[in-house]
């Protein structure tokens, strides 16, 4: 496996399409990385020959050589180079130097190690933070075709493990697409806030006075990132933001990736998935793989997220060790909510939906689950009503053939009382409202949805 700048030892080949992180793979690897590097340092001298620092054709020669170092560096040979400065950017400025034809003044103007690299990951996040996006849309349509189809299909309602009444598989699926709807917007949003970092060796911007903020900004906006209000060298909230972000849409996926799992156990037995896995002992398996790896691509986001919210003490002008923790970290969560995304929507895209079991299953307990209506109805013509509810709940008979709520019920209207399509409150109302929710806004910047 390739060494690497910014991922865990295990990502790669072998394991990011296991979960469905292939594509965020390529958008994070160590090439990418030093592409965006490299970006960086051309947007740099390009704003500097905008402001007459810096002659135009020494820009060309500096971006011409930048996109042949881009393709030809062998990250192995920068990771090596980097170990002594504690970061890739000083070799690259070197090696940047030697191959522009151009003055070393031309290169890295005015900037320090943690300008190329904070601008370089924000770049590499909102790169990256576009097939996020993408995976989540995607999920958040498989949830909303789920919702739109079984809108009034009834199933049982599950609380603390156990039945408790009515409701719908579509409100189940909306309270899912409600979710993902939320986690779009706020990623969206944060992404779009990234902003560019340019500050100096102490971020006073000194060598480039009186232009440092105009520097800024034309970097910014070659780059396509918004423009920072000042240098934030160890004002970490555009990282911790970004993090906590995606915190919240890992948690997002996990919760539809979870009921997917539970329900399609073999003793529950509503779902199944369009491909499930087999094993390589039990030829019976079906196992529910993809909602199984968007959950354990999910589970290790919130780990990853407190290194970020436990680095953000960044002592003076540059810290020593929580800045550097900030890199692969930030490039993982990244990584793994992407992919348990992308597994996500593979799970509901194909989802099959069992209504012979929901109905099973809703019938399970005889009708208890409705045993509050019955007890209302029941409290009309007598004072024991709960006591008599309780004890055939106990006793496992169904309330249209236990004696004593017979004494005062009809069966006939127990019966009516005990159909669960008589009691789905707002059910198929909440989906409406999310559905038109999902359907009417335009959550997504650029051309994303």
């Amino acid at each position: 496996m390739p060494s690497s700048l910014s991922g865990a030892g295990d990502r790669g080949p072998l394991f990011d399409p296991v979960f469905g992180a292939e594509a965020l793979g390529a958008a994070l690897s160590d090439r990418a990385w030093i592409r965006a590097l490299l970006d960086v340092e051309v947007a740099l001298t390009r704003a500097a020959a905008a402001l007459g620092r810096v002659e135009e054709t020494h820009a060309d020669a500096i971006a011409s050589a930048a996109a042949t170092l881009a393709e030809d560096l062998d990250p192995a040979d920068l990771g090596r180079r980097s170990a002594a400065g504690g970061n890739p950017v000083i070799p690259l400025v070197s090696l940047l130097r030697e191959h522009a034809d151009a003055p070393a003044r031309a290169v890295h103007v005015g900037a320090t190690s943690q300008d190329i690299l904070d601008t370089a990951l924000v770049l590499l996040a909102r790169r990256a933070g576009k097939i996020v996006l993408t995976n989540l849309c995607s999920a958040a349509d498989g949830a909303a075709r789920l919702a739109a189809t079984h809108r009034a299909t009834p199933m049982v309602a599950r609380t603390l493990g156990q039945q408790a009444l009515p409701t719908t598989f579509g409100a189940l699926a909306a309270g899912w697409l409600l979710s993902l709807d939320d986690a779009v917007t706020e990623l969206d949003r944060a992404l779009t806030r990234l902003p560019a970092q340019y500050g100096g060796a102490a971020g006073t911007l000194a060598a480039v006075h009186p232009d440092g903020f105009a520097f800024a900004d034309a970097v910014a906006d070659l780059l396509g990132l918004a423009r920072p209000l000042a240098p934030w060298h160890t004002a970490r909230t555009p990282i911790t933001t970004l993090a906590t972000t995606l915190g919240v849409a890992a948690g997002a996926v996990a919760k539809p990736a979870t009921d997917v799992v539970l329900m399609a156990s073999t003793e529950v037995g509503e779902v199944s998935e369009d491909a499930p896995g087999g094993s390589s002992a039990m030829p019976h398996k079906r196992n529910p793989v993809a909602a199984i790896t968007a959950r354990a691509a999910a589970r290790r986001v919130p780990g990853l997220v407190s290194t970020i919210l436990s680095s953000t003490d960044h002592e003076f002008q540059r810290a020593a060790g929580a800045w550097h923790a900030e890199w692969e970290t930030i490039c993982d969560i990244l990584r793994l909510t992407g992919g348990a995304a992308h597994q996500l929507s593979v799970s509901l895209d194909g989802l099959h939906i069992h209504t012979d079991a929901l109905d099973r299953n809703l019938d399970l307990t005889g009708g208890a689950i409705l045993a509050e209506k019955v007890t209302a109805a029941l409290s009309e013509h007598t004072d024991d009503a709960r006591t008599i509810v309780t004890d055939a709940a106990l006793a496992g008979r169904r309330l249209d053939e236990d004696p004593g709520t017979t004494a005062h019920l009809d069966p006939h209207e127990v019966r009516e009382l005990l159909d669960p399509t008589r009691y789905l409150g707002h059910a198929t109302d909440i989906v409406d409202r999310v559905l038109a929710h999902h359907d009417s806004a335009d959550r997504i910047s650029g051309d994303t949805r």
